[in-house]
């Protein structure tokens, strides 16, 4: 394997992480703020109050885009193993 497959495999493996990470940091980021002005508001300091709506969020991520994530990561994987069958015709 050379050097620009290799640079070519670490670029697609970072993207395919953000792809795949984002939808989760996104809903966390967005309940975790919401769920900290209702306590600055209500001051009312209770952990599990920012712990179950985030816990809730992320599980709505996963039930409404969990295939196409999955798909993602398979397509990502199923790439990796056609470049690894390429490279070792090539080396033939």
């Amino acid at each position: 394997m050379n050097g620009d497959a290799l640079l070519d495999l670490w670029r697609t493996a970072l993207e395919t992480m953000l792809t795949v990470g984002s939808p989760f940091l996104a809903a966390a980021l967005v309940v975790g703020l919401t769920t900290s002005i209702f306590q600055a508001a209500t001051q009312l300091q209770e952990n599990v109050l920012s712990f179950v709506p985030k816990l809730a969020a992320l599980g709505l991520i996963l039930a409404l885009a969990g295939p196409w994530l999955l798909g993602q990561l398979a397509e990502y994987t199923r790439g990796n193993f056609d470049m690894l069958g390429r490279t070792e015709e090539r080396a033939r």
